[in-house]
């Protein structure tokens, strides 16, 4: 494909194909994106939605987004888009083993955002031709597309899904295995050199903790320690009256504002809304109460922020062998990364263990939604959310923490309940006025509620049969008889947990 070449006045190379708005063009080449287009005027949107057989409810970016802008989309139109030449020479363009021209751009787009720390755009107006391509995907095609990209078992669940008694999905499912194989690694765009810090920007840090004050107040002195000072700490501590010590935080100076409220409501989505309230940073950090971090931690997050002009990034989480572990082992651990450690983009997840956000964003979104106290899922909500406001949530390896997982402590506590059948069992927020009796939902039923709130209710159909594939065959097959003789069972546990997502969801997101 021969591109034409657009130079920035800051001399970078940007290479086109159709006719951009050049000003606009300028623009974006300053700010977070590396490749460009305006396909969802174009057909593009949402095409190709095959995707899900291999990916169902776990890509944020699967679906394109509404009443947008500009937003993260992979989806590329191959006549107008732009890329800049660097990105494009990294990834050396279209793979030309695909005949067709459209899934070579969507294959293209795919690749750069999901393996290759390269961020594709949808931006408005970007190019004015707003004529609408028919979007011919083959089956063969299809088959190609996930032998080049996923293992083998993907196609076959396609194969299930797309119907397997018919001949055409079938032959191309042996086409595409015998004249293809799967692709091997692919090339990561580096990272961009962080500028320093400008101006000053004030920082709050939040903390939830439950019956974890030694590990608390070890984060405050690794805060305390900072490259750039945070000017706010709030903690919000859930340890039980007979068990905390009340004057613990106090017993040192430390130089920033230190905000400590005992908590009186239950979990930890409404434990961070209680802190946010309380902010007055203009970026807030949201930590676990069970991390350690170096000293230009929150430097780092602020210069990666500024650097790529976005309003969220989040954190490299390195999970530590035992709590007794520290920044020794946290820098040991990031050696034996090495190079795998650099990878920006735009984040596949979000963790409140280690992330930063402007605060105007997250006063847009109030907080946390509390329908996910007692369960999980509360993470990838928030960071979904940012995204829909049209923000790129940036991957953050510059923070690392080390995640210390004591097993006591900690809000799951009293998620554990959960597990609890019986007479025993405290009821969990999600239950509402329906408590669970004899048969436990699963999955969770706050992730489920996620699902269902961002994803189609078609996705969530294939999602349950991407549940129940893996359940049966991804076990031992000594124990395939009776994983199929439970499967009544597990299904009775699925409609009880979307029973619970859809009660869930008909109240609408929360955060008081």
């Amino acid at each position: 494909m021969k591109l034409n070449e657009f130079v920035t006045t800051a001399g970078e190379v940007i290479l086109y194909n159709g006719q951009p708005d050049f000003d606009q063009l300028e623009t974006l080449s300053k700010e977070a994106g590396d490749i460009w287009h305006s396909s969802f005027e174009q057909g593009y949107k949402n095409a190709f939605p095959e995707l899900v057989y291999q990916t169902a409810v776990f890509f944020m970016f699967i679906n394109d987004f509404d009443n947008l802008d500009k937003c993260v989309s992979w989806r590329i139109n191959p006549n107008q888009f732009a890329v800049r030449k660097s990105v494009w020479e990294t990834l050396k363009g279209f793979d030309a083993e695909y005949k067709n021209i459209q899934l070579q751009a969507l294959d293209f787009g795919y690749n750069a955002l999901r393996n290759s720390a390269a961020i594709p755009l949808y931006s408005k107006g970007l190019f004015e031709e707003n004529s609408k391509e028919e979007i011919k995907i083959s089956a063969k095609d299809r088959y190609v597309f996930f032998r080049k990209n996923f293992k083998i078992d993907h196609s076959v669940f396609m194969l299930y899904r797309e119907g397997f008694w018919k001949w055409k999905e079938w032959n191309a499912f042996f086409y595409a295995k015998k004249n293809f194989k799967k692709s091997g690694a692919k090339p990561i765009i580096k990272p961009r050199e962080l500028m320093e810090i400008e101006g000053n920007p004030t920082i709050s840090y939040i903390i939830p903790t439950m019956m974890r004050q030694d590990f608390t107040l070890q984060l405050l002195k690794d805060l305390a320690a900072q490259t750039y000072p945070v000017s706010q700490v709030v903690i919000v501590d859930a340890t039980p009256k007979d068990v905390r010590d009340e004057k613990l935080y106090n017993s040192i100076d430390f130089p920033f504002e230190l905000i400590v409220k005992w908590q009186e409501t239950k979990g930890s989505c409404r434990a961070r809304n209680e802190a946010i309230d309380l902010c007055t940073g203009e970026y807030i950090v949201f930590g676990d109460d069970d991390v350690r971090f170096q000293s230009n931690f929150i430097e780092n997050h602020i210069r990666i922020l500024q650097t790529y002009k976005v309003g969220a990034c989040n954190g490299l989480d390195i999970r530590a062998d035992n709590q007794e572990q520290d920044l020794t082992d946290l820098q040991d651990k990031l050696q034996k990364l090495g190079d795998k450690r650099w990878f920006v983009g735009a984040s596949h997840g979000f963790s409140n263990a280690n992330s930063c956000v402007k605060t105007e964003y997250v006063r847009k979104l109030i907080g946390n939604d509390i329908n996910f106290d007692g369960g999980y899922g509360e993470d990838s909500d928030f960071g979904m959310s940012i995204i829909k406001l049209g923000q790129i949530v940036v991957h953050n390896p510059f923070s690392p923490n080390l995640h210390l997982k004591p097993p006591v402590g900690g809000y799951r506590f009293w998620g554990n309940q959960s597990k609890i059948l019986g007479k025993k069992r405290k009821a969990q927020p999600w239950e509402l006025d329906t408590p669970v009796k004899s048969i436990r939902p699963v999955p969770s039923p706050t992730v489920m509620y996620g699902i269902v709130k961002h994803f189609t209710a078609q996705q969530v159909l294939e999602y349950k049969y991407k549940h129940f594939f893996l359940y049966l065959f991804k076990g031992s097959k000594k124990g395939l008889l009776y994983r199929f003789l439970r499967i009544p069972y597990k299904n009775l546990q699925f409609k009880k947990s979307l029973f619970y997502a859809k009660k869930l969801n008909n109240l609408g997101a929360r955060h008081k």
